[in-house]
């Protein structure tokens, strides 16, 4: 008697299954921005608690607290370690979010902020202001080199639209690195045939947060606002552009207005930043990569995790700047290089980096 009609086919191998692969399990997305806010606080206090000179917690309380005059520690409190807290939240916003967009934007998983010529822009711009102008004025520099990130970036994407194909991100990445290379070669220039504009240049490309008021954050602050919230106003039509630019029209995304308006964030972003607190490496590089890795490439959730995560480790780089050379202080550009540099490593040397 034939059997065929009632026995059980073996499940077929895995070769031949075509089914879809199990999603890679992530952790839960609320309680991350939860636990990323958690240690912001945290390390907004350590910002305010530690530095070159011991201060008690309950001074530190004191001062924010207390509108009334106090004692030498209260001043320092308000007049150096608040405004310089701010300063890192915002920068280290700007930074997380820029680096964010930028690798959406270009598809390269290793771009940075700089990748669209904006810190050669504000470096040119500072040098300029320098040995052209004269200008001395700590508000009056930021405000130039602001005005030479803007400046690069426009062109920048104008140079990058031209042709047949428009301002794809190879053409906007090619531009950059050209007029980035440029610019350098004009910013060592005016720097080696001008001691003074050397000796002064020198403190910005350090890259730091100390030096500021809050004359300065309250100059600097729309241009971050403005920045962060266009930024974030960007992550569907981003989520539509990663399946490509034929399915991103299809899904009703813009694609010239989504990479202008990205573009402008990133500009007013690392703009902002870079003129308030130089050049810092690595911070918007390296933070977008550890989002994605914990929840995925929806950039609805990355940008808003990179922007608490950034300024949460450039903070944390900021007190430990101030920790390891005391009673001297180690500028956080350089403490986010030295933590940085081994994450740049370990990203090129992955088989896969996070998916984009």
């Amino acid at each position: 008697m034939s059997t065929s009609s009632t026995s059980t086919s073996a499940p077929p191998p895995a070769a031949a299954r075509t089914g879809p692969a199990p999603a890679k399990r992530r952790v839960n997305r609320p309680l991350a921005l939860l636990l990323a806010c958690a240690l912001l606080g945290l390390a907004v206090l350590a910002s305010l608690a530690i530095g070159s000179r011991e201060i008690p917690l309950g001074t530190v309380l004191r001062a924010l607290t207390d509108g009334s005059g106090g004692s030498q520690d209260v001043l320092v409190v308000r007049e150096l370690r608040i405004p310089r807290t701010l300063l890192g939240i915002v920068v280290g916003a700007a930074l997380g979010l820029s680096g964010a967009l930028m690798q959406a934007l270009t598809r390269n998983p290793l771009a940075d902020p700089g990748l669209l010529g904006v810190n050669s822009g504000a470096a040119a711009a500072m040098v300029t202001a320098l040995a052209v102008f004269g200008l001395t004025s700590r508000l009056q520099l930021v405000w130039a080199s602001m005005l030479g990130a803007a400046v690069v970036s426009v062109a920048v994407y104008l140079l990058g639209a031209t042709g047949r194909g428009g301002a794809t991100p190879v053409r906007l990445a090619l531009a950059g690195t050209a007029i980035s290379a440029a610019l350098y070669a004009y910013t060592s220039a005016q720097v080696l045939l001008d001691t003074t504009t050397f000796d002064r240049f020198r403190f910005w490309q350090v890259g730091s947060l100390a030096g500021h008021d809050m004359t300065t954050f309250w100059q600097m602050l729309p241009f971050f606002a403005v920045g962060i919230l266009l930024a974030l106003t960007q992550s569907r039509a981003l989520n539509a552009l990663a399946l490509g630019e034929d399915s991103g029209r299809a899904l009703g995304a813009n694609v010239t207005r989504t990479r202008v308006l990205t573009a402008l964030a990133v500009t007013l972003l690392c703009g902002a930043a870079t003129a308030t607190a130089g050049p810092i490496a690595f911070v918007g590089l390296a933070v977008p990569h550890v989002v994605r890795a914990l929840t995925g490439p929806d950039q609805r959730w990355v940008l808003p995790l990179s922007c608490v995560v950034a300024p949460a480790l450039l903070l944390f780089g900021d007190v430990l700047g101030r920790i390891v050379v005391r009673p001297g202080e180690l500028e956080v550009s350089i403490v986010t290089a030295v933590l940085g540099a081994p994450v740049l490593v370990a990203l090129v040397r992955r088989r896969r980096l996070a998916q984009l």
